[in-house]
């Protein structure tokens, strides 16, 4: 048997291997060998064949991806990026950690955008600002701040 192998492609790639896969359909090509030269199912091979049979290969393009845009511009991104850097002290803040809920509160107070704390880290995360390691417990609220699965934490079922 063969080890299957998780490749995860950029939105680019996923969209040069679609191209690729539909000119070999077009040479008439199987859909079988087509799935496996470009490492996909027979279904998602069968999937590109329909649409570029229904409806050519500009429906093969990538698309803008679907889901809410961000509220913070390119422009405030950048700025939260710095806001981060200079630290929380700068924002009235006592101690020179930052959690979540004190990056939510800058940015609230900043650009009038309210975050909950939970998409704040997701923020960070996409933003590279989460540190990796977990930080140090604080006698603040700990939102953003998770310990570690086997810290001690009791589950009762």
């Amino acid at each position: 048997m063969y080890a299957a192998v998780t490749v995860t492609l950029s939105r680019d790639e996923m969209e040069r291997r679609r191209l690729e896969a539909a000119e070999d359909l077009q040479k008439g090509t199987t859909q079988a060998r087509v799935a496996r030269k470009f490492g996909v199912s027979r279904t998602t091979a069968s999937r590109w064949y329909r649409t570029l049979e229904g409806h050519g290969m500009e429906r093969l393009r990538k698309r803008k991806a679907p889901g809410r845009p961000s509220r913070l511009s390119s422009s405030q991104m950048a700025e939260v990026r710095e806001m981060f850097a200079g630290g929380p002290r700068a924002f009235g803040f006592e101690t020179d950690r930052w959690t979540t809920a004190r990056l939510a509160k800058a940015i609230e107070a900043r650009f009038a955008i309210r975050y909950d704390p939970d998409h704040v880290g997701r923020l960070m995360h996409r933003l590279g600002l989460r540190p990796k390691t977990a930080p140090a417990p604080t006698a603040e609220t700990p939102c953003g701040i998770y310990p570690a699965p086997d810290a001690g934490i009791q589950m009762h079922v």
